[in-house]
């Protein structure tokens, strides 16, 4: 490799050694994680706009250097995937064995389900207006972007995995055949396989303590051991969140054509405006479970900001649950099943608006009019259906979207699009599911009476980021 681009490579890699070090000199400093993760964040977008500008976009020099640091952002990612389906399991088995009456189990799944269902019917139709009487419809925003090749090249790959499936075949397609599998999340249907797989466990327990407390309390044991365990690994990963960002932040900066973001601008404005009709949406749940939506905001910022700056709702998942039980007064069943089903059902951001927006915006290309009530219910219909499953990591808004425009018929091309602005999205909309899933942990207890108001109402009951051991 010569010396002119070996040297800028060097450079490069040992400002980003310098910006891991600050990092951890922030920590050994005491100074708070969530501080140290927005630190992060304008430090990755510093860096990855100066990568570009010194290095230009696409040279070797900085694709070789952004392979490196990729080391960093993809391995957080990677260490994340690797938990989402532990946690899944231990999460909503530990679920049933904690609780102490059976019947408030059915009770509690059925509300959070609903609420979950429900919610991302409601942002289906958002994202659905959003484009449709916004203009974006059409697609005719996008005339001066074209698909990164790449970009499309891994869509049609995903595609693959989805494609010619009806919709009954995608929900037989839910149940587990081979749940070793599952767990190796071998199929795009695996996550959803697992909850299932995982409630059918907790069902079975139930029926065991009837009959043999003795098996039953050893297997509580070996559950309640297992969710220590997984969570403690869980905030050891999390812990890494600032260097993970920093390097993700950084690799997307750098790679960004700044050209394009500004013609997708709109496109962006009103992702956001959709979502923040959805937290309109959750405070009037909240309302209706005669609860504060300003009390709960502001007890639930710690976990949301979370989100937005992590972008994954698996990371967020043990913050979320010590949110609702020692802030705002949700019980503990009603916490684990409604954070890991949250994760994993109903996306309200993920599975609701993205893939609502993107088929409403293509749909006009192949001539099928949107404001057509065929076509709003059949949408409203497939993006609930398929919000089932979808992992609680990056990359789960597009696999989404390859289902949601697969079954209705229509071209992907609009994701290869608009992957550029892509991550810029998916923060809002990591809270935003994260956001639903403790609304529905709350209308669940609420809706059994175990809801501590007592909690919920002392402004003095909050979790913050520092309350994890190890962050």
């Amino acid at each position: 490799m010569p010396a002119e681009t070996l040297v800028p490579i060097i450079v490069t890699l040992a400002v980003f050694a310098v910006l891991l070090g600050l990092l951890k000199f922030m920590k050994q400093r005491g100074v708070g994680f969530t501080p140290r993760v927005f630190t992060a964040l304008g430090l990755g977008i510093a860096l990855g706009v100066g990568i570009q500008l010194a290095l230009g976009r696409g040279s070797e020099a900085a694709t070789v250097a952004l392979d490196w640091i990729a080391v960093i952002g993809q391995g957080y990612i990677a260490l994340l995937k690797m938990l989402v389906m532990p946690l899944i399991f231990v999460a909503i088995v530990g679920a049933f064995t904690r609780t102490k009456v059976t019947e408030r189990l059915g009770h509690i799944s059925a509300v959070v389900l609903a609420v979950l269902l429900g919610t991302v019917a409601i942002a289906a139709l958002t994202g659905w207006a959003a484009a449709a009487l916004t203009g974006l419809a059409g697609a005719s925003f996008t005339a001066n972007a074209a698909p990164d090749p790449s970009a499309v090249t891994a869509l049609q790959s995903s595609q693959q995995q989805v494609e010619n499936l009806t919709l009954p075949q995608e929900i037989l397609s839910f149940i587990p055949t081979n749940v070793f599998a599952d767990l190796a999340g071998s199929r795009p249907t695996s996550t959803i396989a697992v909850v299932i797989f995982s409630a059918i466990v907790g069902v079975a327990y139930l029926r065991l303590r009837d009959r043999d407390s003795v098996q039953a309390a050893f297997f509580q044991q070996l559950i309640d051991s297992l969710y220590g365990i997984v969570m403690r690994i869980v905030t050891m990963v999390v812990g890494l969140a600032p260097y993970g960002v920093l390097a993700l932040i950084a690799h997307v900066m750098a790679t960004s054509d700044y050209t394009a973001i500004l013609d997708l601008g709109k496109f962006v404005l009103v992702s956001y405006a959709a979502i923040a009709f959805m937290f309109l949406v959750h405070a009037a749940v909240l309302l209706a479970n005669r609860t504060n939506p300003l009390r709960y905001f502001k007890k639930a910022f710690p976990v949301l900001s979370f989100a937005f700056v992590a972008r994954s709702s698996a990371g967020a998942l043990p913050l979320n649950i010590e949110t609702q039980e020692n802030a705002l007064g949700v019980d503990e069943a009603a916490a684990n099943l409604s954070a890991s089903f949250g994760m994993s059902i109903g996306q309200n951001g993920c599975a609701g608006i993205y893939p609502a927006m993107l088929a409403t915006i293509i749909a006009p290309t192949v001539g099928i009019d949107v404001f057509s009530p065929a076509f709003v219910a059949g949408l409203v219909a497939v993006v609930t259906i398929s919000s089932f499953g979808v992992a609680g990591v990056g990359g789960g808004a597009t696999f989404a979207s390859l289902i949601v425009l697969g079954t209705m018929g229509l071209p992907i091309e609009i994701v290869g699009i608009l992957a550029s602005v892509e991550p810029l999205i998916d923060m809002g909309r990591t809270a935003l599911n994260v956001s639903d899933s403790m609304v529905a942990g709350i209308t669940a207890a609420n809706t059994s009476g175990t809801l501590n108001r007592a909690i919920f109402n002392d402004p003095t009951a909050h979790v913050t980021t520092e309350s994890h051991e190890g962050l």
